[in-house]
């Protein structure tokens, strides 16, 4: 089947049309509603790369029960021949770009073992009160700073900063990992990377070895002087014999301040957001919010969907919820348009702190994919939250927020933010 024959196609939706991305997004609300209605699901053509072979296409699963079924099925839906591109691209890419995201088990598990022993409550612990004491100090500059775009000066710098400090990075990096990261999942928009698609490629291969290098030279460091953060634990680690290569290290290293930055910043800004939008709710939060910022947490990231999709191959003939896979086929597990799903959630264009239950899978959906920093996210995003609200009560955005044109990262790149002190 193509895409152009398809009767998603006639219905004047492509999801792989860059300007369907930069639609406001309503209207592309109204598209996944449109695709979830539908009794099978869509299939489309690939998005355009560089590479001179275009894939076959892809199935859109739009609706919750099949991105929970298919993220619940890795042995048939498999992440291992790429996650985060829907294109097919070299094995070399998908590692070093996507680390364990990337892969299958076995080896999905020996990775996630190694790396989840290094993430000890000790060093947990460590985390949270950095993020208290970061927290506190981006409110402080914010207050003397006056009125700005939040998204640098407030949300971008949280999760930065505390991945940097979990990785013992130097202070003197931290532009440069913002930058490549920004570069990495840059998707489609020109105020990061050439429109020509050539160069797009290698400022994003650039930009992995950059944050590799730096990585690789802290290992060799820790190797012989190990510190008190996650790189010392990770280079050093020894788990029943295993330990990470230097590749798996780099790679991983790119996948932490990727995700564990990019993700966070875009669901700090979009909270501003929502709770300019909906004054109702912010005041429902700051009349009592220790009892209610867990739920208003887990609307935020599932309204924000900072994670737009990811891919999965299938691996042999398969039948879910009523529709035949065949081995080799692309299906792309939106978690946007989950998160969306009205055989789920009530009035889900809505935004409710007290939804319950809510079991929005922006994070991923139950599997071996599920996000290993989770715990983390949510801790950074109630603390800042917790901050700003507080000391900076009437703080609010002052105007619509400027959006990152991508398929993959549902980005705000600026954002104006206005209070009285």
């Amino acid at each position: 089947m193509t895409a152009t024959n398809h009767p998603s196609a006639a219905a004047g939706i492509d999801l792989s049309d860059v300007e369907f991305w930069g639609r406001p997004p309503a209207q592309r609300q109204a598209a996944f509603a449109t695709l979830r209605s539908r009794a099978e699901p869509a299939f489309f053509r690939e998005p355009e790369t560089p590479f001179p072979e275009p894939g076959p296409g892809y199935y859109a699963l739009v609706r919750h029960a099949d991105v929970v079924e298919a993220s619940r099925n890795p042995e048939v839906f498999s992440s291992g021949r790429g996650a985060t591109q829907i294109a097919d691209l070299p094995v070399e890419f998908n590692e070093y770009f996507g680390s364990m995201i990337n892969i299958d088990d076995p080896r999905h598990a020996r990775l996630r073992r190694i790396v989840s022993r290094a993430f000890t409550p000790r060093m947990i612990k460590k985390f949270e009160d950095d993020v208290q004491r970061v927290a506190g100090q981006i409110v402080t500059d914010l207050l003397a700073t006056g009125p700005c775009d939040f998204v640098e000066q407030v949300a971008a710098r949280l999760p930065l900063t505390i991945i940097c400090r979990m990785m013992g990075v130097p202070d003197s990096s931290y532009d440069m990992v913002l930058r490549n990261t920004n570069t990495i999942l840059s998707g489609f928009d020109p105020d990061f990377v050439s429109e020509d698609l050539g160069e797009a490629v290698g400022q994003v291969l650039g930009a992995g070895q950059e944050l590799g290098d730096l990585v690789t030279g802290l290992a060799a460091e820790r190797a012989e002087h190990p510190g008190d953060d996650l790189v010392s634990a990770l280079a050093t680690a020894n788990i029943d014999g295993e330990q990470l290569t230097t590749a798996e290290l780099a790679s991983f290293f790119i996948l932490l301040v990727v995700a564990g930055n990019e993700t966070t910043r875009n669901a700090i800004s979009h909270s501003l957001a929502l709770l300019t939008d909906y004054p109702e709710q912010r005041e429902l939060l700051c009349s009592d919010f220790e009892a209610r910022i867990g739920g208003a947490v887990e609307e935020i990231v599932r309204i924000a969907s900072p994670v737009i999709f990811m891919r999965r191959t299938v691996t042999r003939d398969h039948s879910m919820n009523g529709h035949d896979y065949h081995e080799g086929d692309k299906a792309v597990l939106f978690y946007w348009s989950a998160n969306r799903d009205e055989t789920v959630f009530t009035h889900p264009e809505g935004f409710d702190i007290t939804r319950s239950p809510n079991p929005h899978v922006g994070f991923g959906a139950p599997g071996p994919h599920f996000c290993l920093g989770a715990h983390l996210a949510r801790r950074e995003i109630t603390v800042m939250l917790r901050e700003l609200l507080t000391r900076v009560p009437g703080i609010r955005a002052a105007g619509p927020p400027d959006r990152l044109l991508s398929s993959f990262i549902n980005g705000i790149k600026h954002l104006p933010c206005e209070f009285t002190t």
